[in-house]
């Protein structure tokens, strides 16, 4: 389970929430995986949040490590992030608009450490094949690849179930985004923080009820990992708040994706 807010909103605020997340792993023996992003670089508007940068966020992001003993995951923009990132982190993620950028992901690679890859909305199965393949190219191969809706149209998304069968072949782990495959990107205007007019991707709450379906299908076929992203109050969260699950009602929801994927595992393949 790779589970946390969409940005690191303070000290506090995260460790709030990892704390939660560490007793909900023991309670149900999950490997779980604290994700917060430091820097969201690839907002559409100028004005939106962006979180604290790289610095400041990597220590808030040690000081959760040091409290909870969850492993870290957090994604990087620039190819001269990869470094700095993996000092701290244990997983380096690839934003999905940046799926196919060379440089970015040899640099990602370089670094050893654990990779997540999320395919671009725009991508398919073979693209992320041949994205994992340039990680092991540079000497890496321990790479996850994640699923996370194709567009659909310029502002929604669906889920082609045929890509975690397809991105499975390859041999690497597939990871199931529930959060971002159910975005409608850049489709609200809204005011933002700066009080500047801006565009931001929506959801509503039909929307997010939808998430523990998207983890049923995906475990089902086989996917060996959940990325969901939580918060105290979805509603007040800056970034991505319409389609963040509250973390209080995490745990019957992880709890049904244990028994299901536990179902897929001893299942014959045919």
């Amino acid at each position: 389970l790779i589970s946390g807010p969409n940005v690191l909103q303070g000290r506090d605020h995260a460790l709030r929430i990892a704390d939660k997340l560490a007793a909900l792993g023991q309670a149900h023996k999950l490997e779980v995986v604290f994700k917060a992003s430091f820097d969201k670089a690839n907002r559409t508007s100028l004005g939106s949040f962006r979180g604290p940068g790289l610095e400041e966020g990597l220590r808030v992001l040690e000081e959760v490590k040091a409290r909870t003993g969850l492993p870290l995951i957090s994604d990087i923009h620039e190819a001269a992030q990869a470094a700095p990132a993996a000092e701290v982190l244990d997983i380096l993620q690839v934003p999905a608009f940046l799926c196919r950028q060379s440089d970015l992901l040899t640099a990602a690679a370089k670094t050893g450490k654990i990779l997540h890859l999320k395919k671009g909305q725009f991508a398919s199965a073979q693209v992320m094949l041949q994205a994992a393949a340039k990680a092991r190219d540079a000497g890496n191969d321990m790479v996850m690849l994640g699923e996370r809706g194709t567009f659909f149209g310029y502002a929604d998304l669906v889920v082609d179930p045929r890509n975690l069968v397809w991105m499975q072949e390859g041999g690497a782990p597939v990871v199931m985004d529930v959060t971002h495959c159910l975005q409608q990107p850049s489709a609200r205007k809204v005011i933002l923080q700066d009080g500047s007019e801006g565009v931001v991707s929506g959801g509503d709450s039909g929307r997010v009820g939808m998430v523990p379906a998207m983890g049923d299908m995906a475990l089902a076929l086989g996917a060996q990992g959940i990325f969901i992203e939580v918060d105290e109050d979805p509603g007040s969260a800056p970034c991505d708040g319409p389609l963040q699950w509250p973390i209080h009602d995490l745990d019957r929801v992880v709890e049904r994706w244990v028994r299901i994927a536990q179902a897929s595992a001893q299942a014959p393949r045919v």
